[in-house]
């Protein structure tokens, strides 16, 4: 165990013991103070226990590097990459340096191949004797320097596996602005919070100084200097060490009288002790410091021989070994850099240019040595940025494409201008919508043409992004009008617009265009792009109320081939739940879900556990429903989506199973997410949710205004057949409720010309419900209709709509309740409470229940009303309005309305329509007289 360990004994068992929890630990404290020397004694005392240990210890020249950090710790699990999925097998390949495929690195597949061979390593040792000791270990030492590819994928895995195992990362926390840094990989965000265990390293005593200095310089000193050199030092080990060596250069040790060497910091010890190696050594550690990874061959081609490093190697600055250089500490490296002159360093970056083997690293040393522009140079950078953008760093990408951009010679102005699109380009995939925005918005007022279309594309799609629609709307229109009439790129911006388009009309228009314009391209990216356009226009001549063309739909899904389309690929799911055809939306969803997890794409695996979560609730499956809600309401909590799509579907499951309070606070935030994101479409799942909590309620009234509205904003947008709503059932229902039969007539008419439309199941079923429920409340023989409706049943399989199936059995009791046909009333209601009971449909077999209770007997007589009843009740049958009520009575409509329901339930019946009938030779109170006789 390293020397520098002394005097840490009591913090290195509180950390063991942590880590063996298993726990995660995060040691810091300000450079040199012993973080690396701590996560060294960890690692070996793991290595000693018999723990898997994966590992990395990244410096700052390597954080340019992509994937350097995270090869190293995955390297000895390579033998685990075979068992992986292709998507993430190819991507750790990648990162691993594993093959020689040019595919590019798909990040989100290298984060689930991390995890999934994170998982690997706990499950082979799960067999371990005393596995509760956790022998798993992660360990990243300077955790700030990880490249940011392999901090995105660790960042991805441990939030999933890190409960299973043990992680001890390091950084250093230098004093400085009040401002924390963040916590590093995420490390205080659940699921591992509870288990973080945080150690600020503390100075060192003289008594723990003394064994290192002896140890690293073999030098013992005085007890009263040693105390000096502890005061002057801080405590700091490293920075002890190296006032100690300072000292040791003096002619002779420091009186007690006399000063020590003055130094101001690190940065000045590093200086004194670089300043006194000759010319060749100084030159020599430079070069090594500013290489990413110092080789001796590197360093041989830029003219330094190996010995030429020996004076710094007795100085304790660095060893050198057969395989590179390393420096004694990361501190060292960078203090070295700074050091150099501005026009030495630049001189030093073109010597190595010259010689280094791997072309990014080429670029970036071209990049840090050229001032003035060239052409040349500004084109190997570029390519260099290519590169670390198909190998999946966006930053480093962005850095050099700007660097490029910056090269390019004034006269190549569009080629400047496509650089810093690119680099624009690299900041929005990397999650940096500002800049990519601002960038986007700068290179389109600068520049015209293609080049300006291409910029304002991407403006439209950061906003979308960052869901802000109108920006998104305004640029794609004025990119299509910068963008050549008949080219590709015209198609693309087209393809983009047809999806930011919520009007099923414009984004048609948008939609074929694009189709035709795409088809003509040769570009494979645009022939891939061919296929979600061709699903959106599917889409959209559907909702525009159009007949559904389905030899396109399996177009597109030919030209998918083993993918879903990106642009979408939920289209052909959401179509055949429209039609009821459960099992083919199922099987493309759960495909599309484990597309999506291979990659570790998890905005799409949101997007598709919601779809999977109608689907079932469709279907009656509700376990299944409830499980892909939770799934997907758990996952967007933490992509920071607006969770509207789920609490919708989580409401309206909660109001099927009779929790209506659970409904009604969904409900609610729904509406909350609709405001904050002043979204149209979350405007009409908010009032599909509040129709039926207000339907399940018994709040007739209120339903259909929820409907009524649902049904203005649809008509507003002119969408024709909406496909995910369908309500117009629950409409009338509602307004037969509330006595209102004109407006459930008309809805009556909505819904028979969306089955003429498109016949589905479930408008069979709803259509032959609602003309039953309106037919009884006109007081017309419900004969024919409940024989359309019974027929209506038994033409859909019991498999698919259970819930609506059941409905329209209560519906066929009530009729013949009401119809005094009390066998057939019976029958119908205990198969009907039956099927709802099976489902878990409480509120709805409890509705079966009290209509079975009501059967055969006499309705209460009215004398049972109250006063304020009995006179709303003899005015409601006379046909009054609510708000006529309201204001012959005095009332406010909410408590007509009250006292409506308290009628309908003391009387068994249903609707206004029953009022007369059930009110009939029954005189009025005496002093309700005068009040009949003004109604009249």
């Amino acid at each position: 165990m390293d020397s520098a360990v002394v005097g840490r004994d009591a913090v290195l068992d509180r950390a063991w013991r942590s880590l063996a929890g298993p726990g995660v630990v995060l040691i810091e404290g300000p450079a040199g103070i012993g973080k690396t020397a701590m996560w060294r004694g960890l690692v070996g005392r793991a290595r000693a226990a018999g723990w898997r240990v994966l590992s990395c210890a990244p410096t700052e020249a390597e954080a340019a590097l992509p994937f350097a950090a995270l090869a190293d710790l995955l390297r000895p699990l390579a033998e685990q990459m075979s068992t992986l999925p292709r998507p993430q097998r190819v991507a750790a390949e990648a990162a691993l340096l594993a093959s020689d495929s040019e595919e590019p690195v798909d990040e989100r597949a290298l984060g689930a191949a991390t995890r999934s061979l994170l998982d690997a390593a706990v499950a082979d040792v799960a067999d371990v004797a005393n596995a509760r000791e956790t022998p798993v270990l992660v360990a990243v030492d300077d955790a700030p320097w990880l490249d940011r590819p392999s901090e995105r994928a660790l960042r991805f895995a441990l939030r999933r596996v890190a409960p299973k195992l043990a992680v001890l990362v390091t950084r250093r926390s230098d004093s400085g602005p009040a401002s924390v840094p963040p916590v590093p990989l995420g490390l205080d965000q659940e699921p591992t919070a509870g288990t973080l265990t945080r150690i600020e390293l503390d100075p060192l005593g003289v008594g723990a100084l003394h064994h290192i200095v002896r140890a690293r310089l073999g030098a013992t000193l005085s007890r009263p200097l040693l105390a000096r050199i502890a005061r002057d030092a801080g405590g700091n080990p490293l920075l002890a060490i190296e006032l100690a060596r300072a000292v040791l250069r003096l002619p002779r040790l420091p009186s007690p009288g006399e000063d020590l060497p003055v130094v101001a910091s690190m940065q000045q010890l590093l200086a004194d002790a670089f300043a006194i190696l000759p010319v060749p050594s100084r030159d020599a550690v430079r070069l090594a410091a500013l290489l990413a990874v110092p080789t001796l061959r590197s360093l041989r081609a830029a003219g330094v021989a190996p010995t030429d490093f020996d004076a710094a190697e007795e100085a304790g600055l660095l060893t050198v070994s057969p395989t590179g250089i390393e420096f004694a500490h990361p501190v060292y490296a960078a203090a070295v850099r700074t050091a150099i002159p501005p026009g030495v360093r630049r001189q030093l970056h073109r010597r190595l240019a010259d010689v280094v083997a791997d072309p990014d690293e080429r670029a970036r040393h071209l990049a840090q040595y050229a001032l003035e522009p060239d052409a040349a140079i500004a084109r190997e950078v570029a390519a260099a940025a290519e590169r670390q953008r198909a190998h999946g760093a966006p930053e480093l990408a962005a850095e050099l494409h700007e660097r490029a951009a910056k090269l390019t010679p004034p006269e190549e102005a569009a080629e400047r201008g496509r650089r810093r699109l690119a680099a624009a380009r690299c900041r929005y995939d990397s999650g940096d919508y500002a800049t990519a925005g601002a960038e986007a918005d700068a290179v389109a007022s600068e520049l015209t043409g293609e080049v300006r279309a291409e910029a304002l594309l991407l403006r439209a799609s950061v906003a979308w992004s960052a869901d802000d629609l109108a920006t998104a709307l305004s640029a794609g229109e004025a990119g299509l009008a910068a963008a050549p009439p008949d080219s590709a790129l015209a198609g693309r911006i087209h393809a983009h617009l047809g999806v930011f388009q919520d009007a099923p009309e414009p984004a048609r228009r948008h939609a074929e265009a694009a189709a035709t314009l795409l088809a003509r391209s040769d570009d494979e990216a645009d022939r891939s792009l061919l296929a979600g356009v061709s699903l959106q226009l599917f889409f959209n001549e559907i909702r525009a109320g159009r007949p559904a063309r389905t030899q396109l739909l399996e177009r597109a899904l030919q030209l998918e081939g083993d993918e879903p389309s990106w642009l979408a690929g939920t289209v052909p799911p959401i179509w055949w739940k429209a039609i009821d055809e459960h099992d083919r939306a199922r099987t493309r969803l759960h495909a599309m879900l484990t597309w999506a997890v291979g990659r570790g794409d998890e905005p799409s695996q949101h997007e598709v556990l919601t779809h999977l979560g109608e689907a079932e609730l469709l279907a009656g499956r509700w376990s299944a429903a409830e499980s892909h809600i939770r799934a997907a309401r758990e996952l967007g909590e933490q992509l920071g989506s607006g969770l509207i799509a789920e609490s919708w579907l989580g409401g309206l499951l909660a109001a099927y199973r009779g929790q209506l309070t659970e409904a009604a606070g969904v409900r609610d935030r729904c509406l909350r997410l609709a405001e904050e994101h002043d979204d149209l479409w979350c405007r009409r799942l908010y009032l599909q949710l509040a129709g039926l909590v207000a339907l399940s309620a018994g709040r007739m009234a209120e339903a259909a205004t929820a409907y009524g509205e649902l049904a203005h904003r649809i008509d507003a947008l002119g969408l024709v057949e909406p496909l995910s709503m369908r309500f117009e059932p629950d409409w009338i229902e509602a307004c037969v409720g509330s006595g209102d039969l004109d407006t459930a007539a008309v809805a009556l008419d909505r819904l028979t010309t969306r089955h003429a439309r498109l016949p589905r199941p479930w408008t069979t079923l709803g259509l032959a419900r609602s003309r039953a429920v309106l037919a009884s409340a006109r007081g017309e023989d419900p004969a024919a209709a409940l024989a359309d409706l019974l027929a209506a049943r038994a033409a859909v399989p019991a498999d698919v709509l259970p819930l609506d199936r059941a409905r329209c059995l209560l519906v066929a009791g009530m009729v013949h309740r009401r119809t005094r046909r009390k066998r057939e009333a019976r029958e119908a209601l205990e198969a009907a409470a039956a099927e709802f009971a099976a489902l878990g449909a409480t509120a709805f077999a409890e509705r079966a229940r009290e209509e079975l209770a009501r059967v055969g007997g006499r309705p209460p007589a009215p004398s049972h009303l109250t006063a304020t009843e009995d006179r709303v009740a003899r005015l409601a049958a006379q046909g009054r309005t609510n708000r006529a009520i309201a204001d012959a009575l005095f009332l406010s409509p909410k408590t007509v309305e009250a006292n409506l329901a308290r009628v309908y339930r003391k009387l068994g019946i249903a609707s206004r329509a029953e009022l007369g009938a059930a009110m009939v030779g029954v005189s009025p109170r005496p002093a309700e007289k005068q009040v009949a006789t003004e109604g009249r």
